[in-house]
């Protein structure tokens, strides 16, 4: 019988002991006397967000079709086990075996958000591993870092061994059997580090050093072991309907973030928002042919008993056999209660059609992200999207019998004005207005617009990696300015405003763009008590502060200078397959306002297309 690491007393004084105990359908048990690496794949925050990561259940299933592997989980205690785990010093373990995770070979961390930098920190210490790799042992497993954080990977370049620059689909068998040989060659940590620095994709930072100029810019980073690379090469899966994916994902005790099947439907997008660094980081578009969706979406069904599927892109509307693949699952499960969720469209007529065919639209919200009010900005953002079709797009979901309607803005944006900020309260209002335009015998009761503001932050490979930041009272200011119009509006009774916390916005600046010396911060702020600091009831901005203040680091140095288009980036050795003359071109673009056509109708010559030997959807680049 399988003895868990945690006794009964604890389990019973935690909240939500499910988190901890391993052994849920579809959980993968292996005998340890007939394998030969063991692989911890962590997501460092609580449970119910790390078990809806489809990328995870990706990579799970991918290790564990491997004979000579075993993949289990980890995730972050929650802050109740933590002080437990901590007085009673007990180490942190794996789901599957339960054994602590200084026992596996491999500690793989998806790093999805940079709020969870502290918690990576956490997974480290109660696990009893070293927080620096340079002072690990051949007693302790190799760290690896994966997901969209590492393409700017340098703030926490001390605490890992390898980060793997791209999609997981691609060279970590490479790397599993190049371990295998290692481990039985007698040879030495760092000679297995030289031997994955050599792999494609793979980056160790402890085989490169960073140079400043005196103005505490980059002045130069340079490999100083000779199997290190110069430039790392972001992996892609070039053909993803043939790539691995998981038709037996594990299914949770508790209910979770996305308690769904997720059916992943592409992979990239074809829009170029300018603020979008997930659009960038994934180009080219690569779509999974229909006839294989239709199968896996029967056996995930099936094999988990969930009772909603939802269809996974940045931009679902842009899938080019949507409108196939919903009339396939609307009659394919007639009758069998399971819902269809279809996050990412866009607010048209095809979407809407789409839509209404698979919610019950006097129940459910519309959602939509204009992402600026004024016209002038959505230029400058390279939204793509005029007053005229959102307000258009508005009038046929009311006629279609919705009521309620998600906005979703962001504030800060580069050269946004004052009338930028004001024109989103305004442009919420013509919104209501469109509703109360059509008659009344058929509105659907009361109009509900609720419009949401987060702050812009600038990300790595980004047309907007050149912008500046502010400090946290003035995006407080903006969302005032905000919030005031809004009660100015004709229609405010129909209205309602929220914005996103201010405090954490400058921290998620410095990490995004932050370099080697923002790791010190990260490592202090842990040390006086930071965790969990994308969870608004455990941030403590005061103890960031003091970080800051202990350490010498500059805060404003990351978030407020002005950055030059020749100034060296630290994250300027990855190769995405985007170009930075390209990223430059379409900065120049959105400082003068102009629009650039989306892939579908003009290549842009972003580089992308041709990156690895793949080519664009539509063939053009």
């Amino acid at each position: 019988m399988r003895k868990l690491a945690l006794s009964d007393d604890v389990l019973m004084a935690v909240e939500k002991p499910e988190r901890y105990i391993g052994n849920e359908v579809n959980s993968v048990m292996k005998n340890l006397d007939e394998i030969d690496i063991r692989f911890a794949m962590c997501f460092p925050d609580v449970y119910e967000i790390g078990m809806s990561h489809l990328g995870i259940q990706i990579l799970y299933d991918m290790f564990n079709r491997r004979e000579d592997t075993w993949c289990e989980r980890v995730y972050s205690p929650w802050l109740d086990l933590d002080k437990i785990m901590r007085e009673q010093k007990i180490p942190l373990f794996t789901l599957e075996s339960q054994d602590p995770v200084r026992s596996v070979d491999f500690l793989g961390i998806t790093i999805q958000y940079e709020m969870c930098y502290t918690n990576i920190l956490q997974v480290l210490d109660l696990s009893g591993i070293p927080l620096h790799a340079k002072d690990r042992s051949m007693e302790d497993p190799f760290v690896i870092g994966g997901g969209p954080c590492v393409y700017n990977p340098e703030p926490l370049a001390e605490f890992f061994d390898i980060f793997y620059i791209g999609e997981g689909e691609t060279v970590y068998d490479e790397l599993l059997d190049a371990y295998k040989e290692w481990k039985q060659s007698g040879k030495t940590r760092v000679e297995f580090l030289e031997l994955a620095a050599q792999i494609e994709g793979l980056y160790v930072p402890m085989f490169y050093d960073a140079f400043y100029n005196e103005d505490g810019t980059l002045a130069a980073f340079t490999p100083n072991n000779v199997h290190a690379r110069e430039t790392i090469r972001k992996q892609m899966v070039l053909d993803v309907t043939e790539a691995v994916y998981p038709q037996a994902p594990v299914v949770p005790f508790i209910k979770v973030t996305q308690d769904r099947v997720v059916l992943e439907i592409q992979r990239g997008c074809i829009r170029g928002c300018r603020f979008c660094q997930a659009g960038m980081l994934y180009r080219p578009t690569r779509e999974r042919d229909v006839e294989k969706l239709k199968g896996y979406a029967r056996n995930m069904l099936k094999n988990t008993g969930h009772e909603e599927i939802s269809l996974s892109s940045l931009s679902s509307s842009d899938y080019s056999q949507l409108e196939e693949l919903v009339n396939f699952l609307i009659d394919e499960f007639q009758g069998q209660a399971i819902n269809i969720s279809l996050p990412s469209l866009r607010i048209d007529a095809f979407s809407l059609d789409v839509m209404s065919k698979v919610q019950d639209v006097r129940k459910g919200s519309l959602t939509f992200a204009p992402e600026a009010g004024s016209q002038r900005m959505r230029n400058v953002i390279n939204k793509g999207l005029t007053e005229e079709e959102i307000l258009e797009g508005a009038g046929r979901a009311f006629e279609g019998g919705w009521n309620k309607v998600k906005l979703y803005f962001m504030l800060g944006l580069p050269s946004e004005t004052e009338e930028d900020m004001k024109e989103i309260a305004r442009l919420s209002d013509r919104i209501a207005r469109r509703y109360y335009e059509i008659p009344k015998e058929q509105r659907n009761g009361k109009c509900q617009i609720t419009a949401s503001s987060s702050f812009f932050i600038p990300k790595p490979f980004t047309p907007f990696q050149w912008a500046t930041m502010y400090p946290a009272e003035e995006y407080i200011r903006r969302a005032c300015i905000v919030k005031h119009e809004f009660q100015d509006q004709l229609n405010r009774k129909s209205l309602k405003y929220n914005w996103h916390e201010a405090d954490v916005t400058p921290l998620e600046g410095v990490f995004a763009r932050g370099d080697r010396r923002v790791g010190t911060v990260i490592e202090k702020a842990y040390e006086l008590g930071c965790l969990y600091d994308a969870w608004s009831e455990s941030f403590d901005n005061e103890k960031w502060l003091q970080a800051f203040a202990e350490t010498n680091v500059d805060m404003d140095f990351y978030i407020m200078r002005k950055r030059e288009l020749d100034e060296l980036f630290p994250w300027d050795f990855i190769d995405i397959g985007v170009t930075k003359a390209f990223l430059k071109r379409e900065w120049n673009n959105a400082m003068a306002g102009t629009v650039t056509k989306n892939c579908r109708e003009q290549c842009s010559g972003c580089g992308a297309g041709t990156f690895g030997g793949g080519v664009c959807i539509e063939g053009k680049s």
